[in-house]
């Protein structure tokens, strides 16, 4: 069956269809920073092969009225278990792509988790929020000083929760992208004729102010150098490659907030997360963008529930597309399921409104889901059976 033909935002069904019509919206060489992997693009495709892998056991005749799809985080009360992903340079997408997610967040009682590679300030979004659940992501820099500004700024903003990027310290090898460029940060004459072609993309992103700088860099950056260039060769010289157990321990220290492990996949990694001081983990890939061949976060996550539930919080990022996936996700353990591209996909195609679509769409199949599974609460989805093949590991029955 041919894909369907999706021109408005009114026509839109699923995720898929926001995919479809950002393709449209934005320039290639834009989606294809949203929507590309590493090298052979094996992780993007398996994270979505293990959620069709796993097969739900529905029990009925029970009452399934009224569904409740809140829960908590850190005793605090979420309207969803689910929440916004840091994810960097969102002022590509849209003007002020940082602010419209984290509205788009504030509006659905979700957490936004802001990028250190946003193109808004901490303090910009930290005011878009209004009150709203503002969690920081931090990459650990060489010039402990600047880290350390950083986590400042954010605990002035408000910032509840920091989280801390262990993955990226090697920056994966994403060659989709890379052919978009004919060297660093300069774009091929095709890519630039393209951009011709979307002139609504130009007034919105581009006019009056040109290429989107990172908010939070400008303080450490002379400014010359706030361009996207600049802003990209400085991150690129300031990853802390040497980032180890002894790192976390000194940023623990300094955060007064919750603190988050965000990339762990191992279950002694997580042990040692948790004897660091990490009161909570996201179990992640990096969406694929990383290490080519990694595991799901899916498939540790039951041992990992089953082991340090009690200890921490577990969340998980990296594929995730339907209700129905939070729903598997919460069923083998998880506290809360964590979006990326399904909510960049949404901002792309309409801004907030595209954001907020997406957000209406994977809430609306959770409860439908969740119904249909016989679960009145997000607690009772905990207790769902799953099978996932011939390694079936039954959970606790409802």
């Amino acid at each position: 069956m041919s894909a369907p033909r999706i021109r408005k935002l009114s026509e839109v069904l699923n995720i898929e269809d926001l995919r479809t019509l950002a393709r449209s919206k934005v320039p290639a060489f834009a989606f294809s920073y949203v929507d590309s992997g590493a090298e052979d693009q094996e992780t993007l495709a398996h994270n979505r092969d293990v959620f069709r892998q796993i097969r739900l056991v529905p029990r009925q005749l029970r009452d399934v009225s009224r569904i409740d799809t809140a829960t908590q985080y850190f005793q605090q009360p979420v309207a969803l278990p689910i929440a916004i992903c840091p994810t960097g340079y969102n002022g590509m997408l849209t003007h002020h792509g940082d602010l419209k997610l984290a509205r788009a967040a504030r509006a659905f009682g979700i957490p936004f988790i802001q990028s250190t590679m946003s193109t808004s300030s901490i303090e910009e979004v930290a005011d878009a929020l209004e009150g709203g659940a503002h969690w920081f992501q931090l990459y650990v820099l060489k010039d402990r000083a600047i880290s350390k500004r950083l986590m400042e700024r954010a605990e002035n903003a408000g910032c509840s929760t920091l989280v801390i990027t262990t993955d990226s310290v090697v920056i994966g090898n994403r060659e989709d992208d890379r052919r978009n460029f004919k060297r660093p940060q300069v774009l091929t004459l095709a890519n630039k004729l393209d951009i011709a072609c979307h002139p609504r993309w130009v007034r919105d992103v581009l006019w009056p102010n040109g290429v989107p700088i990172f908010g939070n860099l400008t303080e450490f950056l002379p400014r010359l150098q706030w361009s996207t260039a600049g802003g990209v060769h400085f991150i690129s010289q300031q990853m802390e490659r040497a980032l180890d157990w002894s790192r976390i321990a000194e940023i623990r220290a300094d955060w007064p907030g919750k603190l988050i492990l965000k990339g762990l996949l191992h279950p002694d990694d997580i042990a040692r997360g948790i004897a660091a001081g990490a009161d909570g983990v996201i179990l992640s890939n990096h969406g694929g963008r990383q290490l080519d061949g990694a595991v799901s976060p899916m498939e540790p996550l039951p041992e990992i529930a089953e082991r340090f539930g009690a200890a921490c919080e577990i969340f998980l990022d990296s594929g995730f597309r339907r209700g129905s996936d939070v729903a598997k996700a919460l069923a083998l353990g998880a506290r809360g399921a964590f979006l990326g591209r399904a909510t960049l996909y949404g901002l792309a195609a309409g801004g907030q409104a595209g954001a907020e679509l997406a957000l209406g769409l994977l809430r609306d199949e959770l409860q439908t889901c969740m119904g249909q599974l016989g679960c009145a609460t997000i607690a009772d989805l905990g207790k769902v059976q799953t099978v996932s093949g011939p390694a079936f590991r039954p959970s606790n029955l409802c």
